[in-house]
């Protein structure tokens, strides 16, 4: 009997402390989706320049996903590399790799063609939205860097994928690059 009332007495005193703890407005009792709601940055994301590569990423996302042994995209991918697009014609000073990626059966070259088909797919679609070709560059890894090493088709997805890198300075991969840069 004691260690129920010990239980009673520590959930109603839990029960007290949660509901003093700044649940004021009425809003929070009606169960206001917006209640507590704030401008504020979270927590980690205050520093984030306009500009940046974070940002980028938190604005536009830098991968788009591929049905299998497909370089087509999808209407998701489209939306993806809208905004990525848009992002890119306001800050030209970014270049653009794009790494393609494989998880398909059959032949380490024929992934390799298959994950270069996709990252060039992604180069023309970006281009097609003014993104000058000038600034990038494609290159199909098959299935090298795999996301996740599984059986399952489901999980497999997350390998068909190309992913956009914003850099400062072409790479070897680039043909634009011309050696040692400074």
């Amino acid at each position: 009997m004691t260690s129920i009332l010990r239980i009673t007495a520590a959930a109603a005193l839990l029960f007290a402390g949660i509901a003093a703890s700044g649940c004021t407005g009425t809003n929070a009792a009606l169960g206001d989706p917006n209640a507590g709601a704030t401008d504020d940055a979270a927590v980690g994301f205050a520093d984030i320049r306009t500009g940046s590569e974070e940002n980028f990423i938190m604005s536009a996302g830098r991968r788009v996903y591929f049905a299998r042994g497909s370089a087509s995209l999808d209407d998701v991918a489209k939306e993806t590399l809208d905004l990525q697009a848009a992002w890119l014609n306001q800050h030209k000073g970014w270049l653009v790799k794009l790494q393609g990626f494989s998880d398909d059966p059959g032949s380490s070259g024929a992934n390799v063609q298959l994950s270069d088909k996709r990252a060039k797919a992604v180069m023309d679609y970006l281009a097609s939205k003014g993104v000058s070709t000038q600034r990038m560059w494609a290159k199909g890894y098959g299935k090298e860097r795999l996301v996740r090493n599984c059986p399952e088709l489901a999980c497999k997805s997350q390998n068909r994928r190309v992913v956009v890198n914003l850099r400062k300075e072409f790479d070897a991969a680039a043909p634009q690059y011309k050696g040692t840069q400074s």
